[in-house]
Protein backbone atom coordinates (compact mmCIF):
# COMPACT_ATOMS: atom_id res chain seq x y z
CA UNK A 1 0.00 0.00 0.00
CA UNK A 2 1.29 3.47 -0.76
CA UNK A 3 1.40 6.18 1.52
CA UNK A 4 -2.38 7.58 2.92
CA UNK A 5 -2.88 10.51 0.74
CA UNK A 6 -6.02 11.92 2.67
CA UNK A 7 -5.48 15.52 2.95
CA UNK A 8 -3.50 15.83 -0.15
CA UNK A 9 -4.27 17.64 -3.35
CA UNK A 10 -4.29 16.13 -6.95
CA UNK A 11 -3.60 17.87 -9.53
CA UNK A 12 -4.38 16.73 -13.19
CA UNK A 13 -1.49 16.35 -15.41
CA UNK A 14 -2.25 18.01 -19.08
CA UNK A 15 -3.55 15.58 -21.74
CA UNK A 16 -5.77 13.19 -18.90
CA UNK A 17 -7.70 12.38 -21.48
CA UNK A 18 -10.96 12.21 -19.46
CA UNK A 19 -12.20 15.73 -20.07
CA UNK A 20 -14.40 15.68 -16.17
CA UNK A 21 -11.11 15.73 -14.93
CA UNK A 22 -9.39 18.50 -17.44
CA UNK A 23 -7.05 20.95 -15.32
CA UNK A 24 -8.72 19.82 -12.09
CA UNK A 25 -7.84 19.83 -8.71
CA UNK A 26 -8.88 17.30 -6.25
CA UNK A 27 -8.51 16.97 -2.28
CA UNK A 28 -8.42 13.88 -0.91
CA UNK A 29 -10.53 12.94 1.58
CA UNK A 30 -10.36 9.51 2.43
CA UNK A 31 -7.77 7.08 0.96
CA UNK A 32 -6.97 3.33 2.05
CA UNK A 33 -6.41 -0.26 0.31
CA UNK A 34 -10.13 0.02 -0.38
CA UNK A 35 -9.80 2.78 -3.26
CA UNK A 36 -10.11 6.76 -2.57
CA UNK A 37 -12.52 9.70 -2.57
CA UNK A 38 -12.39 13.25 -3.16
CA UNK A 39 -13.54 16.34 -4.02
CA UNK A 40 -12.87 18.52 -6.73
CA UNK A 41 -12.27 22.32 -5.55
CA UNK A 42 -11.75 24.31 -8.96
CA UNK A 43 -14.96 23.55 -10.67
CA UNK A 44 -17.90 26.01 -10.21
CA UNK A 45 -21.24 24.54 -10.80
CA UNK A 46 -22.61 27.20 -13.05
CA UNK A 47 -26.39 25.89 -13.02
CA UNK A 48 -26.52 25.43 -9.16
CA UNK A 49 -26.85 27.84 -7.22
CA UNK A 50 -26.31 27.83 -3.09
CA UNK A 51 -29.67 29.79 -2.25
CA UNK A 52 -31.29 27.18 -4.87
CA UNK A 53 -30.36 24.75 -3.08
CA UNK A 54 -31.18 25.39 0.26
CA UNK A 55 -34.79 26.73 -1.49
CA UNK A 56 -35.05 23.24 -2.82
CA UNK A 57 -34.36 21.44 0.90
CA UNK A 58 -36.34 23.75 2.27
CA UNK A 59 -33.84 25.19 4.59
CA UNK A 60 -34.40 29.19 4.82
CA UNK A 61 -31.25 31.29 5.19
CA UNK A 62 -30.89 34.33 7.82
CA UNK A 63 -31.26 37.59 6.16
CA UNK A 64 -27.54 38.58 5.01
CA UNK A 65 -25.75 34.68 4.09
CA UNK A 66 -23.53 34.70 1.68
CA UNK A 67 -24.35 33.15 -1.38
CA UNK A 68 -21.53 30.49 -0.82
CA UNK A 69 -20.67 28.84 -4.81
CA UNK A 70 -21.00 25.46 -5.28
CA UNK A 71 -19.00 23.06 -7.15
CA UNK A 72 -19.14 20.00 -9.33
CA UNK A 73 -17.34 17.47 -6.80
CA UNK A 74 -16.99 14.86 -9.42
CA UNK A 75 -19.13 12.36 -11.50
CA UNK A 76 -19.73 10.06 -8.83
CA UNK A 77 -23.54 10.59 -7.21
CA UNK A 78 -24.01 14.30 -8.60
CA UNK A 79 -26.67 14.85 -6.86
CA UNK A 80 -25.70 14.56 -3.14
CA UNK A 81 -23.86 17.15 -1.80
CA UNK A 82 -20.24 17.07 0.25
CA UNK A 83 -19.19 20.26 2.35
CA UNK A 84 -15.29 20.04 2.97
CA UNK A 85 -14.64 22.44 5.92
CA UNK A 86 -12.15 24.04 8.21
CA UNK A 87 -11.89 21.78 11.48
CA UNK A 88 -14.04 24.95 13.47
CA UNK A 89 -17.24 22.87 12.91
CA UNK A 90 -18.30 18.86 13.56
CA UNK A 91 -21.72 17.78 13.19
CA UNK A 92 -23.75 15.60 15.64
CA UNK A 93 -24.66 13.79 12.74
CA UNK A 94 -20.85 12.42 11.44
CA UNK A 95 -17.88 14.56 10.23
CA UNK A 96 -14.81 12.95 8.36
CA UNK A 97 -12.16 14.85 10.25
CA UNK A 98 -9.73 14.62 6.63
CA UNK A 99 -6.23 16.17 8.91
CA UNK A 100 -5.64 18.47 11.23
CA UNK A 101 -7.21 21.23 9.28
CA UNK A 102 -9.53 20.32 7.35
CA UNK A 103 -13.46 17.64 7.63
CA UNK A 104 -15.82 16.64 5.27
CA UNK A 105 -19.53 16.43 6.32
CA UNK A 106 -22.14 14.90 4.46
CA UNK A 107 -25.71 15.64 6.37
CA UNK A 108 -28.00 18.32 6.01
CA UNK A 109 -27.41 19.73 9.45
CA UNK A 110 -24.18 21.76 8.17
CA UNK A 111 -26.03 23.34 5.27
CA UNK A 112 -27.95 24.48 7.95
CA UNK A 113 -25.68 26.00 10.10
CA UNK A 114 -24.13 27.57 7.19
CA UNK A 115 -27.28 29.09 6.18
CA UNK A 116 -27.74 30.56 10.28
CA UNK A 117 -23.93 31.77 10.05
CA UNK A 118 -23.18 29.08 12.76
CA UNK A 119 -21.77 26.88 10.21
CA UNK A 120 -17.58 26.76 9.69
CA UNK A 121 -15.29 29.61 8.86
CA UNK A 122 -14.62 28.00 5.42
CA UNK A 123 -16.28 25.97 3.28
CA UNK A 124 -16.70 24.38 0.08
CA UNK A 125 -20.12 22.62 -0.98
CA UNK A 126 -19.61 20.18 -3.75
CA UNK A 127 -22.18 17.72 -5.54
CA UNK A 128 -20.81 14.60 -6.14
CA UNK A 129 -17.51 13.34 -5.76
CA UNK A 130 -14.26 11.59 -7.54
CA UNK A 131 -13.85 7.53 -6.69
CA UNK A 132 -11.37 5.20 -7.30
CA UNK A 133 -11.45 1.63 -6.49
CA UNK A 134 -8.96 -0.73 -4.55
CA UNK A 135 -5.79 0.11 -6.59
CA UNK A 136 -7.07 2.23 -9.23
CA UNK A 137 -5.38 5.75 -8.15
CA UNK A 138 -2.16 4.18 -7.50
CA UNK A 139 -2.85 2.84 -11.67
CA UNK A 140 -3.10 6.19 -12.56
CA UNK A 141 -0.41 7.86 -10.57
CA UNK A 142 2.14 5.48 -11.82
CA UNK A 143 0.65 6.28 -15.78
CA UNK A 144 1.35 9.82 -14.54
CA UNK A 145 -1.83 11.26 -14.81
CA UNK A 146 -1.63 13.16 -11.83
CA UNK A 147 0.76 14.95 -9.20
CA UNK A 148 0.30 15.15 -5.40
CA UNK A 149 0.90 18.29 -3.67
CA UNK A 150 0.35 19.63 -0.50
CA UNK A 151 -3.38 21.29 0.86
CA UNK A 152 -3.23 24.87 0.73
CA UNK A 153 -5.80 27.20 2.41
CA UNK A 154 -5.84 29.23 -0.93
CA UNK A 155 -6.40 26.51 -3.15
CA UNK A 156 -8.57 24.50 -1.43
CA UNK A 157 -11.36 27.34 -0.12
CA UNK A 158 -10.13 30.48 -2.33
CA UNK A 159 -12.73 31.88 -4.43
CA UNK A 160 -10.52 31.97 -7.97
CA UNK A 161 -11.36 28.71 -9.15
CA UNK A 162 -9.96 29.99 -12.77
CA UNK A 163 -6.12 30.08 -10.85
CA UNK A 164 -6.32 27.05 -8.51
CA UNK A 165 -4.69 24.44 -10.67
CA UNK A 166 -1.72 26.61 -11.43
CA UNK A 167 -1.49 27.78 -7.74
CA UNK A 168 -1.45 23.65 -6.81
CA UNK A 169 1.28 23.37 -9.65
CA UNK A 170 3.66 26.66 -8.11
CA UNK A 171 3.35 25.40 -5.02
CA UNK A 172 5.12 22.28 -6.08
CA UNK A 173 7.70 24.82 -7.78
CA UNK A 174 6.30 23.40 -11.15
CA UNK A 175 5.43 26.31 -14.01
CA UNK A 176 2.27 25.33 -15.55
CA UNK A 177 3.49 26.36 -18.64
CA UNK A 178 6.21 24.00 -18.95
CA UNK A 179 3.39 21.07 -18.38
CA UNK A 180 1.38 22.09 -21.56
CA UNK A 181 0.99 19.63 -23.89
CA UNK A 182 1.26 22.62 -26.92
CA UNK A 183 4.50 24.20 -25.61
CA UNK A 184 7.26 25.08 -27.95
CA UNK A 185 10.29 26.43 -28.43
CA UNK A 186 11.11 29.95 -28.81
Amino acid sequence: MNPDLSGKLLIAMPGMGDPRFDHAVIFICAHSEEGAMGLIVNKPATEVRFSDLLEQLEITADPGIRDIRVHVGGPVEESRGFVLHTTDYASDQGTLQVDESTAMTATLDVLEEIAHGRGPKFSLLALGYAGWGPGQLEDELAQNGWLIGEAQHAVVFGRANEHKWSAALKGLGIDPLSLSPTSGTA
